[in-house]
């Protein structure tokens, strides 16, 4: 009765909001069907690198692969050092223009090979490993920016105005390299020739958010446009779709795929007086790892809206959408949480009223179907706008992709999370499920509020009893995802992933315990960013806390955090915050080549000392005019210091977990408890008398609160 009940209310949702002017916006309907994955290939060995103390002392194995590729082969399909293959693996060589893979197998492993792409209708064989033949392709981009590839329609005057470059393409550790060099029309069919090179490399990274699993797409006109200003300037630019988080967290595996890369170029065209590193968000964290975990590799950063890492940034984004839940459905009054000023106290991160969100249809069909009052969202926050739906993506081995690369069968037999992708490392329980380093007990989500009185003991507590926590993996089921019509539309009928948060039982709803060996774990095999780096950094931004975007202004300085900590200083660290109108991007690189033109040695103290004069922390205005620069104009609350100018310009925001008493460098996987009592006598509280609300408290926390104090006790006593 209750289902029918329910099967009418969604009727009549679907109906209002289908055709009462509500946006619904569609997924991509591509079908993949013919090249879906239906047989999971299995599991084989490969070295990995032996990890004891941290990753950046483990010595890497000599180069086992003869490069350069020869054009028309191959390049390996085993990684150096990064361990085995993941499996299944779906092939996007199709999506990069580079034709279908080579056939590897003929049991039914990976993608379907056809005779002919176009009539599919008889297969060849099958690739499990999506190896591409190495090419060499021409561009040209004109002095409008196009960029086409070069072919005889291309007129010679067109051509002779343009910028022409050849690009290598193909496949090493089974992602898609590229390789861009500027050349001349009378280099055209040398592979070699390099004129036009001015000898400074650059490795491009890209981000997103990825679970691995996939190839991954690089169209060789993406990369020469977002470097054609470089490239006109005489760089070259080398990638990997092994090199785009949107594939990838896995920091060992992006590690060894640059390095060959590299290799794959310094083979052909010799040592580059540097190589420097550029990549937004996921691009700029792998750039803070890749440097603080190995060398030779890369010799200056300039990571663009970066975090620290992808590890420690999901301890407060999980958060986010318990926090979404416990406003929508739990709160004691949810009438109060409507004022999104006042969520943004206890989520950190910026929340304003009367911004628009995307889906905000979803929050009524999910009232009315959970048996409250619906009403519309009047506002949105940065959990919402940036973080949406990522808990169910990264954390929930059951969701799999909504795209169709495989079939039912193996999304069925596949445990998908970011856990999973990194399980080697981090560790895999008892049923296979990946280890996850995401805790939450002790953390009294609010305290910071709490303590400036901006809610009160009842809400506060109110918070703690029912926020809850993720349900262990095994537990967890896909979200309640409804396609009618047979079109694919989010209507989610599970919003804010529900079903997987632990639920209310006698007045308190459990929390999540994160496993020790998995965070030591993330700490040895370097998927944290513990600032132990002493390259060139320029670090890049826009301002965009405004816009609610999910790459928050305070991340740089979670960085800066831990590179003072562990190095003792920040001079070789360079902040720059601009308008979102300019983009100081060419800037960088013009002071990042005299830097490391100017570098006379690999020490932190020659790195410090080569680094240009006019070099430093700087904000920037709408038409690129200095706001203020130099030492403390970004300072504030993050480092305990009265306001810097640029921090006055350009206020950042918190995280959930600062907002709970953690600090600022967000590297605490596990904090350490203490008695509630104790935490009453030693003020936590500020003025509250909480004495008499010691029994809700126990029973909140029965293990005790986090004291953030205190190291974390994930973190590898010898780091």
């Amino acid at each position: 009765m209750m289902k029918y009940k329910k099967s009418i209310i969604f009727s009549m949702l679907l109906l209002v909001f289908l055709f009462g002017g509500y946006l619904i916006f569609p997924i991509n309907q591509v079908s993949y069907a013919y090249r879906q994955v239906k047989k999971i290939a299995p599991a084989t060995s490969n070295y990995l690198l032996p990890i004891k103390q941290h990753i950046a002392f483990a010595v890497r194995p000599s180069e086992n692969f003869h490069f350069p590729i020869a054009l028309g082969d191959h390049g390996p399909s085993e990684s150096l050092y990064a361990g085995p293959n993941q499996y299944p693996f779906y092939c996007m060589t199709l999506n990069s223009d580079l034709g279908q893979p080579l056939v590897d197998n003929q049991l039914g492993y990976g993608v379907p090979v056809y005779q002919d792409i176009n009539k599919k209708n008889v297969i060849i064989g099958y690739s499990k490993d999506c190896n591409a033949r190495s090419r060499i392709q021409y561009f040209v981009a004109d002095q409008q920016n196009n960029i086409y590839q070069l072919n005889e329609s291309i007129p010679t005057e067109q051509l002779n105005n343009g910028s022409i470059f050849r690009v290598e393409q193909g496949t090493i550790n089974r992602f898609i390299y590229t390789l861009v060099m500027p050349v001349t029309s009378s280099e055209i069919g040398d592979r070699l020739a390099q004129s036009q090179w001015n000898k400074r490399l650059i490795y491009q990274f890209n981000g997103g958010s990825g679970i691995g699993y996939r190839q991954g797409r690089q169209l060789a006109s993406k990369v020469i446009d977002r470097q054609l200003e470089q490239l006109r300037a005489g760089y070259a630019v080398i990638s990997s779709s092994g090199n785009r988080t949107s594939y990838t967290y896995n920091m060992l595996l992006a590690e060894d795929t640059a390095r060959r890369v590299k290799r794959q170029f310094v083979s052909l065209y010799g040592e580059p007086l540097y190589t420097v590193g550029i990549g937004g968000s996921g691009g700029g964290l792998a750039q803070y790892l890749i440097g603080q975990n190995s060398q030779g590799i890369l010799d200056g950063l300039i990571p663009l809206y970066s975090y620290p890492d992808m590890i420690t940034q999901t301890t407060y984004a999980l958060d986010c959408d318990l926090l979404n839940n416990y406003f929508t459905f739990r709160a004691d009054n949810r009438r109060k949480w409507r004022d999104w000023s006042k969520r943004q106290l206890i989520e950190g991160m910026n929340a304003l009223n009367n911004f628009p969100q995307r889906a905000a249809y979803l929050q009524p069909m999910n009232q009315l179907l959970a048996g409250f009052v619906p009403n519309m969202p009047q506002g949105n926050s940065e959990c919402i706008n940036g973080y949406f739906g990522l808990s169910s993506f990264i954390n929930n081995p059951q969701q799999g992709f909504i795209r169709n690369f495989f079939h039912p069968q193996v999304v069925k037999n596949t445990k998908w999370s970011y856990w999973q992708d990194i399980g080697y490392l981090l560790g895999l329980d008892q049923q296979g499920y990946g280890l996850s380093t995401w805790d939450n007990v002790g953390v009294q989500y609010g305290l910071a509020a709490l303590v400036a009185n901006e809610i009160s003991v009842e809400e506060f507590l109110d918070i703690n009893q029912k926020i809850g926590a993720w349900k262990p993996q095994p537990q967890m089921t896909a979200e309640d995802l409804h396609t009618p019509f047979g079109r694919k539309i989010p209507i989610w009928l599970s919003l804010w992933g529900n079903q997987n948060i632990t639920e209310v039982v006698n007045g308190v709803a459990p929390r999540h315990q994160g496993s020790i060996m998995a965070m030591q774990a993330a700490y040895r095999s370097g998927q944290v960013f513990i600032g132990k780096v002493s390259l060139p950094v320029i670090d890049v931004r826009h301002y965009l806390e405004n816009d609610l975007d999910m790459h928050h202004v305070s991340a740089s300085f979670y960085s800066r955090l831990r590179i003072d900590s562990a190095m003792e200083q920040h001079q070789h660290h360079v902040i720059w915050i601009s308008h979102k109108d300019y983009n100081p991007v060419n800037q960088a690189f013009n002071l990042m080549d005299q830097w490391l033109l100017a570098l006379r040695g690999s020490t932190l103290a020659d790195v410090v000392a080569a680094k240009p004069e006019q070099l430093m922390d700087t904000c920037f205005d709408q038409q690129g005019d200095i706001i203020a620069q130099g030492e403390g104009v970004f300072d504030g609350q993050w480092n305990q210091s009265a306001t810097g100018m640029c921090e006055r310009e350009y206020p950042m925001f918190s995280t959930s977990r600062i907002q709970a008493g953690a600090n600022w460098a967000g590297d605490m996987f596990k904090c350490p408890l203490i008695p509630v009592t104790e935490a009453i006598e030693r003020g936590f509280y500020g003025q509250h008398l909480m004495t008499q609300h010691l029994g809700e408290l126990k029973q909140i926390f029965p293990d005790g609160v986090c004291d953030y104090q205190e190291r974390d006790l994930g973190r590898p006593a010898d780091l």
